[in-house]
């Protein structure tokens, strides 16, 4: 089962949060009603992934749950088929499980795992789910896990296959999602590159045999609709410092990110100028080139952004609403997707 597609496909992140349910499941409500393709919850070193796609599992119908992202060194690929399959079974088949291998700073200092043998780690979770979703008993020698006749697993997936859906920066991992993957959730990409970096997808899945749109392309950015215009300012800034962070302290998975876009001399600076003065120092030379990544904007320019990253190949585009009134929230959402604009 999947959601009715209107005008335009578009993914909101809800904030999972035992705190904020009744917001959660307000807006997941109104979202489902509404005609959103897909909710992604998050999952860094807060609360877990699972138990809100389960609670978003029970109280929709007809959107796609989604983790965006959960990650495949602390968890064993069999407890991601049971748990990913578990809340599959609930919603009726409407789960989309996201994978990355996060970074190394989440991995070891909160899971207390090794950082290591990522591509390995990435292909034997999306090989290994697959075949435990086929409920079916199978033998598995992997680089880093061993199975010989695996137990069938008591879960029943509503969906007959996976949709495994990754998270890549590196280009030995993109191309390992065009080869094996049903979706690409990409990152810091500028908004005129990532036509290109679609195109290369597209060659890859058809170099391993597969239909050119085999894999859906998620939007690399979330594109902010703000209801306010006194507020541009403010979010541009919140942007660029959240660009700061990745370039300089989130690890070298997406400072490298940045110098294969091309923004070498811009990172370089924004380290040193992090070292000598802080983020507030960093954040003022992201605020040159944070213009280049995503949108934030009224919905009329939202829409025109996202009808530009479709023409580029985007198939599900992220967008966030600006408000804490859900709905306002809800009505701003239903104008992108139902094409207005």
């Amino acid at each position: 089962m999947t959601s009715e597609h209107h005008g335009r496909r578009i993914s909101v992140n809800l904030p999972w949060n035992p705190d904020v349910v009744d917001t959660f499941l307000t807006r997941a409500r109104l979202a489902d009603e509404i005609g959103v393709d897909t909710i992604s919850v998050l999952e860094g070193y807060g609360h877990d992934a699972f138990t809100g796609m389960a609670l978003l599992a029970h109280q929709t119908s007809k959107v796609r749950i989604a983790s965006a992202i959960v990650n495949v060194f602390s968890r064993t690929p069999a407890t991601l088929a049971q748990s990913f399959g578990t809340v599959d079974q609930l919603s009726g088949g409407r789960v989309v499980i996201g994978l990355g291998a996060s970074a190394p700073g989440a991995i070891e200092r909160f899971h207390g795992v090794k950082f290591e043998r990522p591509f390995a780690r990435i292909r034997e979770a999306v090989e290994l789910i697959r075949l435990y979703w086929s409920r079916e008993r199978f033998s598995y020698d992997g680089p880093t896990i061993h199975v010989e006749r695996a137990l069938v697993s008591g879960m029943i997936p509503g969906q007959p296959t996976a949709q495994i859906h990754l998270a890549a920066l590196h280009p030995t991992s993109v191309r390992l999602t065009a080869e094996l993957a049903d979706g690409w959730m990409p990152t810091w990409i500028p908004n005129d590159r990532i036509g290109e970096e679609i195109a290369q997808v597209k060659r890859w899945s058809e170099a391993a045999g597969r239909a050119a749109d085999a894999v859906e392309v998620r939007a690399p950015g979330t594109a902010a609709v703000l209801l306010d215009g006194a507020r541009q300012d403010q979010a541009d800034r919140n942007f660029a410092q959240g660009l700061a962070f990745f370039a300089v302290r989130n690890g070298p998975g997406y400072f490298h990110q940045f110098e294969r876009q091309g923004f070498a001399d811009e990172v370089a600076a924004m380290r040193q100028a992090w070292s000598d003065g802080g983020a507030g120092a960093a954040t003022e030379i992201a605020m040159e080139i944070a213009p280049r990544f995503s949108c934030r904007a009224p919905v009329a320019e939202v829409a025109a952004h996202l009808d530009q990253q479709s023409a580029a190949g985007v198939d599900l585009h992220q967008v966030s609403v600006e408000t804490d009134d859900d709905q306002q929230w809800a009505d701003a959402l239903a104008e992108l997707v139902n094409g207005v604009g």
